[in-house]
């Protein structure tokens, strides 16, 4: 995983090395506040570099009339940063003129219309362990729209054995990537809290919480699920080589749509109610084919590309409430890291294509990149806010302390490594 996320990051520089040398100029935007409707007078803005961990580069207001205008003193990749009631929110910086309009929400500790449309479970064994990846899909279906923040925006709680491996938190905000945060210990052992923003929808688009933990394993576990939140579904996958088994007084409903996984879904529930399955036996989730999840593949069975809370699939309350969810997980970030190497490290025209290479063992569709056409400047913008976002998250890391001295030189290395063939290409 590691391997991948410092690839992205390379194709990150790739995309945003152009016109770091040019002159100053100066950007306009609006700020509106949606929870009332009013310009949001008086904000903070600020010009953030990520490139050089975040630099502020440029201060100002936002005006009575919702206006703010900063100066750009380089063409240098930047976001423009709006605080409003302690949370911010964030836009990509165009190389000049206007930015997009940015919308704030009023910020309250709690905020009626949170729940969460699913708890889904991942779970797999090696080596006298259980590795879990366990995802959170929470709506905020406010009205009128606040946001919901505070050092608890969302509290869990995990298997007491459990040591955390990585957190992460993504806003519902077109084209945002899953940003590395620390869990925060929340009172006993096995509670944890996020200090992490809870947004208003963006449409279908959700906040999500993905977190991977590992526990001692001498082939059986007993999970407890506890839910802070009212939670449609709680799902588990496994592979078909473990055994599950519900304890006393939890449902759960077998789901067969892939016949290399398993999936079992329980239904409502409610803060306080008794959850309990055991696994047992050893097995991992299927590496191969994980792509082909019927005719067409991920993107077929996904309606939005594959792309994490972009409304994927069948909606919740269909037979199957995790075919929204299980083709992204097992396939939707290996799409990504593959489309933008194609788009980036592509052959000149008329040179023999080579199939691009899939992430951590993920299969997709070979993508030649000869067979691309030529980077044109729809696809640039498109990709732009995209991996703009994963660049933030790579300098969020580094002033959180979540990725080491030593991570992060290597990742900036990378950066150097894949731009200059970038450049090559283009030449």
């Amino acid at each position: 995983m590691r391997s991948m996320k410092t690839f992205l990051h390379a194709v990150v520089a790739g995309f945003l090395f152009a016109g770091t040398l040019a002159h100053a100029v100066q950007l306009t935007g609006t700020v509106t506040d949606k929870t009332t409707g009013k310009p949001a007078a008086g904000d903070p803005v600020i010009l953030v570099e990520p490139m050089t961990g975040m630099t502020e580069v440029a201060h100002t207001t936002v005006d009575s009339s919702g206006h703010y205008t900063l100066n750009r003193p380089s063409n240098a990749p930047s976001l423009v940063k709006v605080t409003h009631q302690g949370a911010e929110f964030f836009a990509d910086a165009p190389q000049s003129g206007s930015v997009p309009d940015i919308a704030v929400y009023d910020v309250a500790s709690k905020v009626e219309g949170v729940f969460a449309e699913a708890d889904v479970l991942e779970v797999e064994s090696s080596n006298g362990q259980l590795h879990v990846i366990e995802r959170y899909f929470i709506h905020n279906t406010s009205m009128p729209p606040r946001t919901q923040w505070s050092p608890k925006s969302f509290e869990i709680v995990l298997p007491a054995e459990a040591v955390v491996e990585s957190a992460q938190g993504q806003r519902p905000s077109t084209g945002s990537l899953p940003t590395t945060l620390k869990l925060q210990p929340d009172g006993e052992k096995g509670h944890y809290a996020f200090n992490f923003p809870i947004q208003p929808d963006e449409g279908e688009k959700d906040t999500q919480f993905n977190i991977s933990y590992t526990i001692p394993y001498s082939g059986s576990f007993t999970f407890h699920p506890q839910e802070s939140l009212s939670t449609q579904s709680v799902g588990v996958l496994l592979p078909k080589s473990i055994t599950f088994k519900a304890g006393a007084g939890s449902t759960f409903t077998t789901i067969n749509q892939d016949p290399n996984i398993q999936t079992f879904i329980a239904k409502n529930v409610v803060p306080g109610k008794a959850l309990e399955f055991t696994v047992s036996g050893t097995g991992s989730m299927p590496r191969e084919d994980q792509g082909a999840a019927g005719p067409g593949g991920p993107e077929a069975a996904a309606p939005g590309n594959g792309q994490p809370g972009g409304g994927l699939g069948e909606p919740i309350n269909t037979p199957d409430p995790l075919s929204k969810y299980k083709w992204w997980i097992l396939g939707g970030l290996a799409l990504l890291f593959v489309v933008a190497a194609a788009f980036l490290l592509r052959k000149p025209a008329g040179v023999p294509g080579v199939p691009a290479t899939q992430g951590a063992g993920a299969a997709a569709p070979p993508i030649y990149p000869a067979a691309e056409p030529r980077l044109t400047a729809s696809h640039n913008g498109a990709l732009l806010g995209v991996l703009k976002e994963e660049l933030f998250a790579l300098e969020s890391e580094k002033l959180t302390g979540a990725v080491s001295p030593g991570e992060y030189a290597e990742t900036k290395a990378a950066l150097e490594t894949v731009l200059k063939r970038a450049l090559k290409n283009k030449s």
